[in-house]
This record gives C-alpha cells, structure tokens and sequence, in this order.
C-alpha cells in the first residue's frame, strides 16, 4: 500500500467515507476500509482526524450540511471542537422567501444525495463557519419578512426543522408502492416550503 500522503486531504477523506456510506451503510464505514479506499495506512487518516470517527462523523455532518455546491470541508482551524469562526458574504439582496425556498431546496438536494448520512445530521450539529453563515442567512431573511426578536429564531428552527423532516421522510418511505417520483416528491417540499413561509410570516 502507497505511503504517498500528498494528496490526502481532509475533504479527500469526507467524500471517499461518504462513498462507502453510500454503498455499505454508516455502520460499514471504518478507519481500515477508508484507508484501503484511499490507498492509505489507516493512521494516515488519523492525521486529519486526530480524535478517530467521532471526529470524522462531526466533519462529514457539517460538510453535507454545507451551503455551498461542492461541499466544504472544515479545516483544522474550523473543526466542530474549536466552535464558529467569523465570517464574511455579500448581503443578498433577493426577497426574503426567495433566499430562503433557494436554500431550503439547495439543503434538500445536498440530504438527498447524502442521504446515507442523514442519521449524522440527525444526532449532531457541529458549529462551523458554513452553519453560522446559514444562521445568519435565516434571521436577516425573517428579519427581512417583518419578524423581530425569538419569533426570528423560532422561525429558522422551524424551516430547518421541515427541510430536515420532509427528507427524512422521503427517504425512509423512498421504497413504498405508492411512492411519488422525484418530480412529485419536489413539488410537495415546494407546497409545504410555501406553507410553511406563508405561516411563519
């Protein structure tokens, strides 16, 4: 097996063990069967994760939790042990319910292609900088919608709350007779997402 540690990076790591997930389930997903994956000593692994698969479970949560396309990957400096880092975006100017139903169906398409990891984001919410900037996201776009104080908090913890629901949902029905197509599936997250924004505002 290769010794060459060169191109082994964090971000390597998440999406090789997120692969394994996709085919093996969480409970096939070990430090030996991602280190033959990436054609690496299992130590190597350790590296990057210094404090073994609880650490790596954090990381893989937060990365498909991520906004953005691809996914980030926390740096060490970034990790879910070292709490939120600040940061800085562009002010999005949109409409509020348009920023937010852009994010919500981003959110579900992310839980959908990882769905092999939804018991991760389920049991664990690592803080990282990419969290923060979606909290932020959430309470400027109610703030914007005409809500003000706990209202707002409680309104983005609803929203999350549906997105992480409603594929949950899909996902544990995804194999019923009855179940709707992707196309029917997406249009009723749409009719609830609107539902629900209607109702929170």
């Amino acid at each position: 097996m290769s010794r060459n540690y060169a191109g082994l990076s964090r971000e390597r790591i998440i999406v090789e063990a997120l692969h394994i997930i996709s085919g093996r389930g969480l409970g096939g997903l070990s430090m030996r069967r991602l280190g033959d994956a990436l054609e690496v000593e299992a130590m190597a692994i350790y590296h990057h994760f210094p404090l073994g698969k609880e650490q790596l479970f954090n990381a893989i949560a937060a990365y498909v939790a991520s906004p953005a396309p691809g996914g980030t990957a926390p740096t060490d400096g970034e990790a879910e042990e070292d709490g939120p880092a600040e940061t800085e975006e562009a002010v999005d100017t949109r409409p509020w319910d348009v920023r937010l139903t852009d994010w919500a169906e981003t959110h579900r398409a992310r839980m959908l292609a990882y769905s092999g990891a939804l018991s991760l984001l389920v049991h664990r919410a690592p803080r990282t900088p990419d969290g923060d900037a979606t909290r932020a996201l959430m309470h400027r776009a109610f703030t914007d919608a005409g809500l003000t104080g706990e209202d707002v908090v409680r309104a983005a913890d609803a929203l999350h709350s549906y997105c992480v629901g409603a594929v949950v949902h899909q996902v544990r029905h995804a194999d019923d007779e009855d179940a709707p197509d992707e196309a029917e599936a997406e249009a009723r997250f749409r009719f609830g997402l609107r539902a629900l924004l209607r109702g929170l505002t």
